[in-house]
């Protein structure tokens, strides 16, 4: 991984690589699971589907991207127009004109803290690509959760196929790493202001709100939280498919205390 830039050329995909590709003027970021073949699974929101919590942000995400084509590819048959929960498309559809990108697992914590946009690297260790690509073929078959753009969105499901690992801890806001760079920054602002308070010097207050910012991405990480339990895939699909969402809740929690 380089340290600007996790840039990497299509002959160097493999099965189980964890992929993304920017959108939107490096906004925010679209990933996925490549699974070999030209093929990739990723979560994607569909129309009148339930994409965060009402903010302008949220709304600028909606009607910004990628324009939904109404013709299938004639690659892979997809329509992005149709586009909603757990997919599988092609590269190219998946990418949409974008640049491709894999995300790094396992990187030491300078490395990470040096990275100083989310949603590109975790603390986090992957587990096997066989592992990988069986929760993402089982997630595309049985669905996974319903898309929220601060809780449960394509790189919550990304890092769930790479690691297994689900927050235990109900209604958490910017579990993902791309959810904490939209809104780290005005929060780092905000829990800094008394430092902030504290020297007149630009310098200063500019190091104090960098440092909690990097903080509170650091502490957030799912590598390094404290309230992520291992949970297997099926164990959670079985759940939803049962409407029993609470059931499965509860063996989270259970699991991370």
């Amino acid at each position: 991984m380089g340290l600007l830039s996790n840039r990497i050329g299509k002959g160097s995909l493999k099965p189980g690589d964890h992929i993304y590709s920017w959108r939107t003027a490096y906004i925010y970021a679209h990933h996925g699971i490549y699974v070999g073949d030209d093929k990739v699974i990723h979560f994607t929101r569909g129309r009148g589907q339930e994409v965060g919590t009402g903010t302008v942000l949220d709304v600028f995400l909606t009607s910004s991207g990628p324009k939904r084509s109404l013709a299938p590819c004639t690659k892979c048959a997809h329509r992005s127009s149709d586009s909603r929960g757990v997919i599988s498309s092609c590269l190219e559809c998946f990418l949409a004109g974008g640049v491709l990108y894999r995300f790094a697992y396992g990187i030491n914590p300078a490395l990470f803290l040096a990275k100083a946009r989310g949603g590109t690297c975790t603390l986090a260790d992957s587990d096997p690509d066989e592992m990988v690509i069986h929760r993402a073929n089982h997630l595309l078959n049985n669905g996974f959760r319903c898309y929220s753009l601060f809780k449960s969105n394509c790189e919550d499901f990304a890092i769930y196929c790479k690691t297994g690992l689900l927050v235990a801890e109900r209604g958490v806001v910017g579990q993902s790493g791309q959810a904490i760079s939209a809104i780290g920054g005005p929060l780092a602002a905000v829990i800094s202001t008394p430092l902030l308070l504290i020297t007149t010097n630009v310098y200063g207050m500019a190091v104090t709100a960098v440092g909690v910012y990097c903080a509170s991405r650091f502490a957030a990480d799912i590598g390094n939280r404290l309230d992520v339990v291992k949970i297997p895939v099926e164990v959670l699909t079985a759940g939803l498919a049962s409407g029993k969402v609470q059931v499965v809740e509860d063996k989270i929690k259970a699991g991370a205390k």
